[in-house]
């Protein structure tokens, strides 16, 4: 049994991977508009990502008795200057959502629940690959400049 406190604390992360879906679900269609389909794609697979998150998180929390809640999310910002902008909001919310699932598992080691630790552990591992996969799409996008935009936009267009 799941206690309260990691009930609620997964509810609220819930409702943050729900937010983030849509973040990305914006920056998508931001990114569509200006003819970066790829960047667009990328970021519509990134939105697809956060929401199949929210659905582990709650079933998780219901294969431990508790109940998934979905709390009240807010809106998202809607426009940008360009891809460069997007992408470091990107990073800068991977870096946020990393410390919200740090701050989930200190709970659970803070009551002993070792199989809420075992599951977000996935978080945590993944939130360094996040990270990284963002930082460097900054990167790429600063070191090869406004010409060579398209070129990358092409290649985050093949995710699958």
């Amino acid at each position: 049994m799941i206690s309260e406190k990691l009930q609620e604390a997964l509810n609220g992360q819930i409702a943050a991977e729900l937010w983030s879906a849509n973040l990305y679900l914006s920056m998508a269609f931001y990114l569509e508009k200006e003819g970066f389909n790829g960047f667009a794609n990328w970021m519509k697979k990134q939105s697809q990502e956060e929401t199949e998150h929210a659905y582990s998180m709650a079933d998780y929390v219901i294969k431990r008795g508790g109940t998934a809640r979905v709390g009240a999310i807010e809106a998202v910002p809607q426009s940008w200057n360009c891809p460069l902008e997007v992408f470091e909001q990107v990073y800068d919310h991977e870096c946020k959502v990393s410390k919200m699932i740090d701050s989930l598992l200190d709970a659970a080691i803070a009551e002993g629940d070792k199989a809420t630790q075992d599951f977000l552990w996935t978080f945590v591992r993944e939130q360094v690959e996040e990270e990284a996969t963002a930082s460097g799409i900054v990167d790429r996008i600063k070191k090869m400049g406004e010409t060579a935009i398209f070129n990358l936009d092409q290649q985050y267009g093949s995710r699958q």
